[in-house]
């Protein structure tokens, strides 16, 4: 479980604010299977607290953290040199 307080007042998400708190499960329901269960409160923002629910799976290949690849602007020119060398 992981409990997530103390946002910025800046944050904003969905008109929330630094009372907001998150609280997150993951679950490992199968070999390869993850369900991901999170609750949002903000009394600022929402009249009750609400939840959600993501099934997850396990995909074959290397897992890459999006935040390392957000704005890269050097990816495409990385990807137009492999291209290049494809066709050689």
């Amino acid at each position: 479980m992981v409990d997530t307080t103390n946002f910025r007042d800046d944050y904003n998400f969905r008109g929330s604010d630094a009372k907001l708190h998150l609280t997150e499960r993951f679950t490992r329901t199968a070999p390869g299977a993850i369900v991901y269960q999170f609750t949002v409160d903000d009394s600022t923002a929402f009249t009750r607290p609400w939840t959600g629910e993501i099934m997850m799976s396990s995909s074959p290949g290397p897992l890459y953290e999006y935040a390392c690849h957000e704005g890269n602007e050097a990816l495409a020119d990385m990807l137009r040199g492999a291209r290049h060398q494809e066709k050689k």
